[in-house]
């Protein structure tokens, strides 16, 4: 069968087209390049990557990131025309920013009436950055040769996707049903409250150049002893399972954050469920002691936590005062916020 010469616009510049020889756009696999993960390290490691899969016959284009957020902007323009297979090429940050193009492009597509599953796409990651705890609930190492092998003999998985709404400050009515200021994505953890503001110390000193696998360490060791408690109210299903002074909110589809920790241990990516976490302002005696638990997954059992498990969480301020939200490491608004388990799974890189 000849090859077909389709068109796609170029996704960084975006202002001219250029031509791409495939059989079967769905079939090829767009790698999404930032190269500013992994302290610059990332032009060679890609290189390496590129060369495997051309290697293994593995049909691909690949685009570079100039901006952040730009990621999202290449997977909803690439999703659009076409294509269905993503490699994210960087960290955790990179992982959320392609899943919010497709989701932007899915979304869009319903609007339309012209609905496009989620289980459609395959997303899959080399990982190159300082944040790369998605790739554990997968079992995916550094190994790059060992990955795009995993990629060639199609490993794959479903997993769940969360719809994350923020929502307006006065919020008349059901805040289950309040139409949202804005929505994101989620594929592993989220969080309000102390986990939010750890992640947006880390993001402030990585914008100055900052790096290393200790960012996100010292920086909860010392807003541990400055953020202050704030009142939340949390909803599980509907029903109200915290009032009162919160320290932390954590909300998992995986089980891990800040480079192994645990506060969500018994999550599970394709339950349709998500786990809760929250650390009570009256039960902040009793973790300190027992920190060492976010480590080895007993973390749930410290007493006086909250722990619970549903399909819609949402987590409301009991003040003026609207706490930042985090999602995947990136900070994405203030409470109220709707935490929901969308009905269709994506399929995702896994070794079994």
């Amino acid at each position: 069968m000849p090859l077909i010469s389709i068109f796609v616009p170029d996704f960084i510049t975006g202002n001219f087209e250029q031509p791409v020889y495939m059989k079967d756009l769905r079939r090829v696999w767009l790698a999404v390049v930032n190269l500013h993960a992994g302290s610059g390290k990332t032009a060679s490691l890609w290189r390496e990557a590129e060369h495997l899969l051309e290697k293994l016959g593995i049909q691909h284009d690949n685009k570079y990131t100039d901006y952040k957020y730009h990621a999202s902007g290449i997977a909803y323009r690439a999703a659009s025309k076409g294509f269905r297979r993503f490699i994210a090429v960087g960290g955790d940050g990179t992982i959320h920013e392609v899943l919010e193009g497709v989701m932007k492009f899915v979304d869009e597509s319903s609007a339309l009436g012209e609905p496009v599953s989620i289980s459609e796409f395959t997303l899959a990651v080399i990982p190159i950055g300082s944040g790369n705890d998605w790739i554990r609930i997968h079992n995916i190492n550094y190994n790059i040769e060992e990955t795009v092998s995993l990629i060639k003999s199609e490993s794959f998985i479903r997993q769940d996707v969360v719809k994350v709404s923020v929502l307006p400050v006065s919020c008349p009515g059901d805040y289950e049903t309040a139409v949202p200021e804005k929505i994101t994505y989620m594929v592993n953890i989220g969080g309000a409250g102390f986990d939010a503001r750890v992640c947006e110390r880390v993001n402030r000193q990585k914008e100055k150049g900052m790096r290393g696998k200790l960012l996100y360490i010292n920086a909860l060791l010392y807003l541990f002893f400055k953020y202050k408690s704030v009142p939340m109210s949390v909803f599980c299903d509907g029903v109200k399972v915290f009032e009162g002074g919160c320290f932390s909110v954590a909300l998992g589809n995986g089980k891990f954050c800040g480079g192994g920790l645990r506060q969500t241990p018994g999550a599970e990516f394709d339950d349709g469920l998500l786990d809760l976490t929250v650390i009570p302002e009256k039960a902040l005696r009793h973790v300190l002691p027992h920190a060492a638990r976010l480590f080895d997954g007993r973390f749930t059992s410290v007493k006086g936590l909250v722990c619970r498990r549903g399909r819609c969480i949402i987590v409301v301020p009991g003040s003026s005062r609207r706490e930042l939200v985090e999602v995947d490491g990136e900070i994405i608004g203030s409470s109220p916020v709707r935490f929901e388990v969308m009905p269709q799974q994506i399929n995702v890189l896994h070794r079994f």
